[in-house]
């Protein structure tokens, strides 16, 4: 029987009591995000002119979004038809389940449209919030740096918000079945992830890519120059790809890893070495383990408010690095955290034959605020404009364009190893937290995943002040407001930076992926019962699985970044053409047809993301067919590793 098959013991009253508990911190979530909303929308949004530069980047961004839906829901329905027609034959034998089928179809769509949701809530306070940030700028570093974090920390709320809300009404309504629906809940967010974060990233690069080929290389006039016809595709695909597609993607993270969690936890119901140890109390254990990580999600709400109240610049303060704000704001999100887990495994977690606190889950989820630490260093490291491996490679653009492509590449790939031993300490120290015990290690490994994404509704908050700093960069130059040199330098700063917290957050959100993935390779093992005889890569299938798993993400890769390519090239085309048509653009006496490029960005991108959409979601469904569920394991084992 799989563990998504499992009926929980009856709730108690304890259990009724968290699930109010967490619904109740979900609405705090969702009211401090409406609030944060109240609070930048009231701000000046500047002269007229930066408002007009800020509603073509909105009204860009926004039809893109909506182009999204439209490509989605040619995928969504049928899975959602798919789902309920797999799980009706499942569950046809047993009359009392009958609604179960039904569940997980709606709470697939239910998944999708959290994660859309999360997106787009973020990416439209984002667009008005850049155009504020710009504004504030004028008067101080201290205005402009807390208005784009204020902004950004919208994203991470509703993100938060929606994830928990969305679980605990699975919860509430399903009760004792909610293991079989909380399934379905995961791959719709997984699903809508994935539209996001690649179409999102395939239409930011293209229009990045072919406005600087023509604006900066052929023409010669400096980025967000208003005479580039690329320029608003430019900003509009910060806020697709960086902020609405990060925040689907963590949304998924987030999601995943909270029901990796609750699945192993109720795994452990039909684990041997569980009950034969528990006894008696095996039930109501795994059930206090289920519960546990939506105390923990409960607990990342308020610890992220935390961190966003603590991100402040004295008054009178002149351009700082803003890095230090943000990172005193991260500690207090991480150290409250950590405060918050002693509390709710003191006096929620405790053995039930020991009568005492069972330390060892605590530890288990602090290992997940230990990685994220871990990786902020070294991503911070690696991408920070004064740090060594980014002013090595400014060094080595003196002598031209090889000598920086080869010392970008080997400082990205040197950060890659440290990413992946820290990755690899994390899930070592779940085994010897849990030592003898497999079906509590791999719980552990999801409650690391816990950890690291505890304070997700501040980590949202950093990746989304990067594209806002950039877009408020870019409406300001774009102003023509020349004379204010204070504040281009401010907001010059903020953006670099900006692009040094988008990279942290795509590291934790990588180094969560992966802990997700393991510990639902586990479920997989289980549900696969592969448990005695593990992956055989000996066995011709599982190793071709293996080869074919992990050449599957570099097909992917080339799938994107030739969509990019040929995205790239109808931008290009676009902006001699309006060059070549329109002689006065350059002389600034005509003004470029700004919508034409970002028209042709938003169809392209949603064209070309269908390969990868196909390939992502058929791939393992053809290796099963054809080879077998051990090849699949095979499979799955070389996609996590590459």
């Amino acid at each position: 029987m799989s563990e998504a098959q499992i009926t929980l013991p009856a709730l108690g009253a304890v259990e009724w009591n968290i699930l109010w508990i967490v619904l109740g911190s979900s609405f705090v979530a969702l009211l401090y995000g409406s609030y944060l909303c109240w609070a930048v929308l009231r701000a000046d949004p500047g002269s007229p002119k930066m408002v007009e530069v800020a509603k073509a980047i909105e009204e860009g961004a926004m039809a893109y979004l909506w182009k999204q839906v439209r490509t989605m829901i040619w995928f969504v329905i049928p899975i959602s038809i798919g789902l309920y027609v797999m799980y009706h034959r499942m569950f046809a034998h047993d009359p009392q389940l009958k609604w179960i089928p039904l569940g997980i179809s709606l709470s697939f769509l239910m998944g999708v449209a959290a994660s859309y949701g999360a997106g787009f809530v973020g990416m439209w306070l984002a667009v008005k919030g850049n155009v504020r940030s710009a504004n504030a700028a004028l008067k101080s570093f201290k205005a402009a740096m807390e208005m784009a974090f204020r902004a950004g920390a919208v994203s991470g709320m509703f993100t938060v918000g929606f994830g928990l809300l969305g679980a605990t009404i699975i919860f509430i309504i399903f009760r004792e079945h909610a293991t079989k629906v909380l399934v379905g809940f995961g791959f719709g967010g997984s699903l809508a992830a994935l539209f996001m974060r690649v179409g999102g990233g395939i239409f930011t690069k293209a229009a990045d890519v072919g406005g600087d080929l023509v604006g900066k290389v052929e023409v010669g006039i400096p980025e967000d120059d208003p005479r580039n016809a690329a320029t608003i595709a430019d900003n509009v695909g910060d806020n697709v790809g960086d902020c609405a597609g990060m925040a689907a993607d963590v949304f998924e993270s987030y999601e995943v890893t909270l029901v990796a969690a609750i699945i192993l936890a109720a795994a452990a119901l039909m684990d041997p070495g569980f009950n034969a140890h528990y006894g008696v109390h095996a039930s109501g254990f795994a059930l206090t383990l289920i519960f546990y990580p939506l105390l923990l999600r409960a607990v990342g709400v308020f610890s992220s408010i935390l961190g966003v109240l603590a991100v402040r610049v004295k008054e009178g303060t002149g351009m700082k690095d803003p890095m230090k704000p943000i990172n005193l704001g991260y500690w207090v999100s991480a150290l409250s955290s950590v405060a918050g887990f002693v509390v709710v495994t003191m006096f929620y977690v405790k053995d039930p034959i020991t009568g005492m606190p069972d330390w060892r889950f605590f530890w288990a989820t602090t290992t997940g605020i230990v990685l994220s630490i871990v990786t902020l260093w070294i991503t911070n490291y690696y991408t920070h404009p004064e740090k060594g491996p980014v002013t090595e490679t400014a060094t080595a653009t003196k002598t031209g364009a090889a000598t920086t492509i080869l010392s970008g590449i080997a400082e990205g790939m040197e950060s890659t190893v440290w990413a992946v031993v820290t990755i690899g300490a994390t899930i070592i120290a779940s085994y010897l937290i849990f030592p003898g015990e497999p079906a509590l290690a791999a719980y552990g490994i999801a409650l690391g995943g816990l950890g690291l994404l505890t304070t997700t509704g501040y980590i949202l908050a950093m990746d989304t002040y990067g594209p806002i700093t950039d877009n408020a960069h870019g409406i300001f130059e774009m102003s023509g407001i020349e004379q204010e040199e204070e504040a281009s330098r401010t907001l010059a700063w903020m953006d670099a930076i900006g692009n040094t917290t988008k990279a942290l957050t795509k590291g934790l959100a990588i180094a969560t992926a992966v802990l997700a993935a393991i510990a639902l390779f586990r479920s997989f093992i289980d549900e696969a019962k592969l448990v005695e005889i593990g992956i055989q890569v000996n066995m011709p299938k599982v190793f071709v699985g293996l080869l074919l798993g992990a050449a599957v993400p570099y097909l992917f890769s080339a799938f994107a970044i030739k969509a990019v390519g040929r995205a790239a090239f109808g931008v290009v085309e676009e902006v001699r053409r309006q060059f070549r048509e329109h002689p006065g653009i350059l002389q600034g006496d005509e003004k470029p047809d700004y919508a034409r490029c970002v028209a042709i960005v938003t169809a392209m991108a949603q064209k070309e993301l269908l390969g990868p959409a196909i390939l992502a979601i058929f791939s393992p469904i053809l290796i099963a067919f054809s080879l077998g569920v051990a090849a699949l394991g095979g499979f799955l084992a070389g996609a996590i590793v590459s």
